[in-house]
């Protein structure tokens, strides 16, 4: 399962829709905290196209951790626009397996 995450954060970062859209749940529900919650994977995969808008060119993945249907990931992101990010996404999995996606909730907070 930390692998699974670890994969799943790299295919955010570098914008692989199609791998991530394979992977979550036709339900999905994505809380980007501040942001106003995505329901179902037509929603989620506009915004996947959007994050496309200003790509990430460096990605630093701290911790990757899970526990029967429930992960967490956590790093720092840099974008092609020279932000800087650092994230915490918290996954619920659709199964205890933890091959799909049921829900997600984002923590994102620009760094200096």
């Amino acid at each position: 399962k930390n692998i699974f995450l670890k994969d799943l954060t790299i295919a955010f970062a570098s914008g692989d829709v199609e791998f991530i859209l394979d992977k979550v749940v036709d339900d999905i529900r994505w809380n980007r905290v501040g942001e106003r919650l995505l329901l179902g994977k037509e929603d989620f995969a506009e915004a996947l196209e959007q994050l496309k808008a200003d790509p990430v060119v460096e990605l630093a993945i701290h911790h990757a951790a899970a526990h029967g249907k429930a992960g967490a990931v956590n790093g720092e992101a840099k974008l092609k626009s020279g932000k800087r990010r650092a994230f915490c996404d918290v996954y619920e999995f659709g199964s205890a397996k933890g091959n799909s996606v049921k829900e997600i909730t984002s923590y994102v907070i620009e760094v200096e």
